[in-house]
């Protein structure tokens, strides 16, 4: 027998928390589906200082776990099942699991987005055994060990920090001889004597038996190649949406999900709402994704009174 709700939120981020304290507050059945992490890519950051209200900063899980708390003062649910499809049933919607299957008035979808894999040989081979994609959830594998960080952003810059109060070398590898990262960040990491800042450089190879021994850098300029002995790599260029069930169902720009307007954050099919990272849209934080999720929830309000 299918459980029913009045919305399924897919996605237990920032945004599909927000959402749920809104549904739930309007006493509407709410259930959030999530099939990895609870709080998604947030639950794993070591240090956010800029989200609104907290003066010194807070870690991610403490966050996530203080959003979760309300939601289920407001009476939402949690289950942790990976969602495999979406169906339109007309006035209702069909989601289907691993294991269950459920039915929904309205859906919002805040799956959010995931790390760019660099597309390299071996990549796959050595995920587990060597790359990683958190330095949070793996870092402390590496202990006294060598590592890298692969990326010029501001969470490649997180990363490399964090190992480098773990690890006994930090390798930064950059393609280009900018950062992306804020000045705060390329300051503070600069001064860390066991942080090796490699730029105009890329990842070439990865070499190692059963374990990530060491990385085969090239030279975009000179395409000169060094060998650098790391047991890890942190993978940090990028991020792609991670809705790829809905990329065939709904309007997608690069996986990213269209939404109607910033005010209803309504998809192509009606009765399901987008909201968080996994919009189309130019800014992705965790503020933005709050707002979107409040908006999604409100939306969803509005949209079962016309049912």
């Amino acid at each position: 027998m299918k459980q029913e709700y009045d919305v399924i939120i897919i996605g237990s981020g920032p945004a599909g928390l927000a959402a749920a304290i809104y549904t739930g507050r309007a006493q509407h059945r709410t259930l959030i589906l999530e099939g990895a992490v609870l709080g998604g890519n947030v639950a794993i950051t070591d240090q956010i200082d800029n989200y609104p209200g907290f003066s010194f900063g807070i870690s991610g899980d403490e966050l996530i776990e203080n959003m979760w708390r309300q939601a289920q003062r407001f009476g939402a649910e949690l289950k942790y099942e990976q969602v495999l499809q979406l169906e339109d049933m007309g006035t209702g919607k069909k989601i289907v699991t691993a294991g269950s299957e459920y039915l929904a008035k309205a859906v919002i979808v805040a799956v959010g987005a995931k790390r760019k894999k660099m597309g390299l040989a071996k990549e796959e081979d050595f995920m587990g055994r060597g790359v990683s994609y958190c330095a949070t959830c793996d870092g402390a594998f590496f202990k006294d060990a060598p590592v890298a960080v692969v990326g010029g952003g501001e969470t490649a810059f997180k990363e490399a920090l964090y190992l480098a109060g773990i690890a006994a070398q930090v390798y930064l590898i950059h393609r280009r001889d900018e950062f992306r990262a804020s000045k705060t960040s390329v300051d503070r990491l600069l001064k860390e004597p066991n942080i090796i800042v490699k730029t105009d450089k890329i990842v070439k190879e990865l070499r190692g038996g059963d374990m990530l021994n060491a990385i085969v850098l090239e030279d975009v300029k000179t395409q000169e190649t060094e060998t650098i002995n790391a047991e890890g790599l942190f993978v940090s260029v990028g991020m792609v949406a991670a809705g790829e069930f809905l990329e065939n169902l709904l309007d997608n720009e690069g996986g990213y999900l269209k939404t109607s307007s910033d005010q209803m954050l309504e998809t192509s099919m009606k009765g399901v709402f987008a909201a968080g990272d996994i919009r189309s849209k130019n800014v992705r934080q965790i503020a933005t994704a709050v707002g979107d999720g409040a908006i999604a929830g409100m939306s969803v309000s509005e949209y079962l009174k016309q049912l």
